[in-house]
């Protein structure tokens, strides 16, 4: 199974960790982003501008490349800085693209509450679900 995982970017650290346990249980993590080569500064722009379309297409391919998308959430609050919010475009066009969707954390909009998509509270409530189906 590949799987694409989307979150705050400042949070990319985080998600090379759970790709890594995901990796280790055998499936394949299509975000590229979660290298971190990504970088936006504070103020909205990248040191080279001409980076950000390729991101895109990379991120888009990397989501249509993926059979589930798992999309971490935040609580109202909870985000401090930038929350530009391109993991909910991710969320959207992984529903759109018929993907299997999981949410971690709580449901932050009214299509979080679709029947289709598998809402867990903690990672590792996720783990415990993939590898039962492993």
């Amino acid at each position: 199974m590949h799987i694409y995982l989307a979150a705050r970017y400042s949070r990319f650290s985080e998600m090379q960790q759970y790709a890594a346990q995901l990796t280790d249980l055998g499936y394949t993590v299509t975000s590229r982003w979660i290298l971190g080569d990504h970088d936006i500064r504070a103020h909205g722009q990248s040191e080279a501008p001409h980076y950000m379309p390729l991101w895109a297409e990379e991120d888009f391919a990397d989501l249509v490349a993926a059979d589930t998308v798992i999309s971490f959430t935040e609580a109202p609050g909870e985000t401090s800085g930038r929350a530009r919010g391109g993991r909910h475009v991710e969320f959207g066009m992984a529903l759109a693209l018929r993907k299997r969707c999981l949410i971690v954390g709580p449901r932050e909009h009214v299509f979080h509450w679709l029947p289709t998509v598998d809402s867990y509270t903690t990672w590792d409530a996720v783990l415990a679900a993939l590898g039962q189906e492993a």
